[in-house]
């Protein structure tokens, strides 16, 4: 057992969170009960996951995206207020960790995507460090590696293969990183792999050559949230469950 602030001030410690300059709050975003026994940890605090927390008995639940964001109107009305009404009947607290989670070296996103490729970063690249970069044993091809995003990830990934390079040096950045393209070519990056995909990575990657993969960006962060939930629980003695709310973006 631990208190919510407990967790709340060892979280920020862990994640470095004062470093990050971020799109909302890290941390505890809505505040319940004070003593926390239950964990449930998932990747976007929908209603969904909300209601789901609830029926498992939980006192806390962790995600990536929280309901709090830069520019936001900021009212309780509408889906905002019954995502709020939720987590306050039910007494429960809600911590989010957004760019700290993508980034941490051990539970982060990237890092725990990274691993279930095989990947460990040698490199950081783009805004804020975001972006990890690798080398790979063997050379891969963008099929290749399309196939083995499907079967780790459950999901067709969207596939720009560039010039056909062998790929050597692998960059990926979990989520809406397409942004990070540029700077990943200019890192020397052979593929670059992201959540999504808009207009002008089509054009990029025809014409710089290098090959471009989205695989969803639900899809690519569902491994943070969960692997920082299981330190949590090993941590502070936790019960703690990872409920995944399928999303096909």
């Amino acid at each position: 057992m631990a208190t919510a602030s407990e967790i709340n001030s060892y979280l920020a410690s862990l994640l470095e969170v004062s470093r990050f300059k971020d799109y909302g709050p890290n941390g505890l975003q809505v505040e319940g009960r004070g003593e926390v026994r239950c964990l449930v940890t998932g990747v976007t605090a929908s209603l969904a996951l909300i209601e789901a927390a609830a029926d498992a008995g939980a006192d806390a639940l962790l995600v990536h995206h929280g309901l709090f964001w830069r520019g936001q109107d900021g009212r309780l009305t509408g889906w905002l207020k019954q995502r709020v009404a939720r987590l306050m009947a039910h007494d429960i607290n809600l911590f989010a960790y957004h760019l700290p989670l993508d980034a941490h070296a051990v539970w982060g996103n990237n890092t725990q995507l990274g691993a279930r490729l095989g990947w460990a970063a040698d490199t950081h690249f783009g805004e804020q460090a975001l972006g990890c970069l690798a080398t790979v044993e063997a050379p891969l091809t963008a099929t290749g590696l399309a196939v083995q995003l499907e079967r780790v990830l459950a999901r067709v990934p969207c596939v720009l293969p560039g010039d056909g390079r062998p790929l050597r040096r692998v960059a990926w950045c979990t989520g809406g990183a397409q942004s990070y393209f540029d700077a990943a070519i200019a890192a020397g990056a052979d593929v670059f792999l992201t959540g999504e995909m808009s207009e002008p990575q089509a054009h990029l990657s025809r014409e710089t050559g290098v090959a471009f993969i989205a695989c969803g960006h639900h899809a690519s962060e569902r491994y943070g949230a969960l692997a920082l939930g299981e330190h949590l629980a090993a941590h502070f003695g936790l019960n703690h469950r990872f409920i995944d709310i399928d999303n096909p973006a």
